[in-house]
């Protein structure tokens, strides 16, 4: 039997999550992707398969910023997210923590998204 790698492991939790967590239009899905370096956040709209809004620590707004801790960039990545998602008119998302456990960068930019007028 092979051995089961932390990625498959996540992939399988993410897996299992979405299939009680599902964006609509009136309720789009904010998903988080993390890696060891950035993290990455997008309001997915799946009735219509679409990217609503995104922001990452790669974005030219955290070009700045890259001294910052990784637990700070993820709130800033949070705020930028609801900041993007309200400009395109969403107030309300469902979130979709990846797999990931609900804790440190996750919970910070779920944290700042609400602290940003995002709610969920």
């Amino acid at each position: 039997m092979a051995k089961v790698t932390s990625q498959y492991a996540r992939k399988m939790r993410h897996e299992r999550l979405r299939k009680k967590v599902d964006g609509t239009t009136e309720r789009p899905r904010l998903c988080v992707f993390r890696s060891l370096e950035h993290i990455y956040a997008q309001v997915i709209d799946d009735t219509r398969g679409a990217t609503l809004a995104q922001a990452s620590t790669l974005d030219a707004e955290f070009k700045e910023k890259t001294a910052a801790a990784k637990m700070n960039q993820a709130e800033q990545v949070g705020k930028v997210i609801a900041r993007r998602a309200q400009e395109a008119g969403i107030k309300e998302v469902v979130f979709d923590r990846g797999g990931y456990k609900y804790h440190g960068r996750v919970k910070a930019l779920a944290d700042g998204a609400r602290a940003a007028g995002l709610s969920f």
